[in-house]
């Protein structure tokens, strides 16, 4: 039962299609990040851990692992705005799958720790993460939604 509402697509809600779309950002973005952080953490001979990804005191600017946490996190959003690009793609549901991801990322942070994280650095970064990744997929989506539809199929026939 699909209902036409006034624009060139068909909206039905698909509660299977979008709990995939879910698992399917959730598994490519923490492949990411942990592929980041272990380049990175390789680079300088630092120890990799699972504590880069979820322990909220990792994230500070103190050392160069700290920054290395911070610039992968910033990174993985870029990656993340391709991501919501390549498998959302819709403008209207990039806010909504971008605070899916860090919203589940809070919930397994605050498991992994024992605690809800307090940090100010960790918000700060998981809310500018979140609002880069949001935008950027916005972007890279409307481009698309925008782009010219081309009207002729075959040859040009003059009537």
């Amino acid at each position: 039962m699909k209902k036409l509402t006034g624009s060139f697509r068909y909206t039905q809600w698909d509660p299977w299609l979008i709990i995939a779309q879910i698992v399917s950002i959730q598994c490519i973005l923490y492949m990411s990040l942990g592929l980041i952080l272990a380049l990175l953490c390789t680079l300088v001979g630092d120890t990799r851990t699972l504590d880069h990804i979820f322990e909220y005191h990792e994230i500070q600017v103190r050392d160069v692992g700290g920054r290395i946490v911070i610039s992968s996190f910033v990174f993985n959003s870029l990656i993340g705005a391709l991501v919501l690009w390549y498998i959302v793609q819709r403008t209207k549901q990039c806010m909504d799958f971008s605070c899916t991801w860090h919203l589940i990322h809070m919930v397994i942070c605050w498991f992994y720790n024992g605690s809800f994280p307090t940090t100010f650095s960790w918000w700060a970064l998981n809310v500018a993460c979140a609002t880069l990744m949001c935008v950027c997929g916005e972007f890279l989506c409307l481009r698309t939604e925008l782009a010219a539809i081309p009207l002729s199929l075959g040859p040009k026939t003059d009537l």
